[in-house]
């Protein structure tokens, strides 16, 4: 399942830098989920890291977006894998 920011968000940044998927960004009112980045951040952390730092509990699962934490699991292994690799010299 991917997760969602409802329009009860108050734009207060706190949940963006905490996405180690680069999944959340700034829509044109509120901050919005791209679902095809959302792992709920299986394969970092035990818990979504937004959920835990959202002050006002606006980040639900979004039922357009249902998943298994099998196919979470799979899509953290498919957006790690195009992370493009700095190579030290």
């Amino acid at each position: 399942m991917a997760l969602m920011i409802t329009d009860e968000c108050i734009n207060c940044d706190v949940c963006e830098p905490e996405c180690p998927n680069q999944a959340i960004f700034l829509g044109k009112e509120i901050y919005e989920i791209d679902p095809h980045k959302c792992t709920e951040c299986v394969g970092h952390f035990d818990e979504p890291q937004c959920v835990q730092v959202c002050p006002v509990a606006c980040i639900p699962v979004n039922p357009q977006h249902v998943e298994t934490r099998e196919t979470l699991w799979e899509k953290y292994h498919r957006l790690q894998s195009i992370v493009p690799t700095v190579v030290a010299r």
